[in-house]
């Protein structure tokens, strides 16, 4: 596991994880910047998705993906986090799914390098300290059985700091 500073739609990796809403159709953030960066082919690939019921293509948890387009990475995989309420309401089992469901997407299609942003601490407020704990542990587990470079790609500077005092990189 490394962490990485910056903007995720420049990474050359496999795979980079798109924090996504339901719609898949693209938003705010970072869901906005990588479908700017993938361009129109990506939102169309996400349109193509079949709906689970109307309007949502990519339950909370659960994980789809699509080829990254003009990116460097070859695929986005896109997955819901949960908006945080107050960690009481099965926020923690959806933020771990969405971990867990991606990686082995990513392994499902021969990805060795994966690159997640900081999963539901945007806008659906989860706390990036609660957040960043689940992302590190699913990580951990997932590389216990599985050889994969799994990288934390953290806008700024704050969140990164988080990162690194988990895997002991101050």
């Amino acid at each position: 596991m490394r962490i990485v500073q910056g903007d995720i739609t420049k990474l050359a990796v496999d795979a980079i994880v798109n924090a996504a809403n339901q719609a898949m159709l693209g938003g705010g953030g970072v869901d906005g910047a990588i479908h700017r960066a993938a361009g129109r082919e990506l939102f169309d690939a996400c349109l193509k998705a079949p709906e689970t019921r109307p309007g949502v293509r990519c339950p909370t948890g659960e994980a789809r993906i699509t080829p990254g387009f003009k990116l460097p990475a070859r695929f986005v995989i896109h997955t819901v986090g949960p908006v945080y309420a107050d960690g009481r309401h099965g926020e923690p089992a959806k933020l771990a799914a969405c971990y867990r469901n991606s990686l082995a997407l990513a392994a499902e299609n021969g990805c060795k390098s994966v690159a997640f942003p900081c999963i539901s601490t945007g806008v659906y407020g989860y706390p990036v300290g609660e957040a960043a704990r689940i992302a590190v542990h699913e990580a951990g587990t997932f590389l216990a059985t599985h050889d994969i470079e799994i990288v934390f790609c953290c806008f700024s500077g704050r969140d990164a700091k988080i990162y690194e005092t988990l895997l002991g990189k101050q």
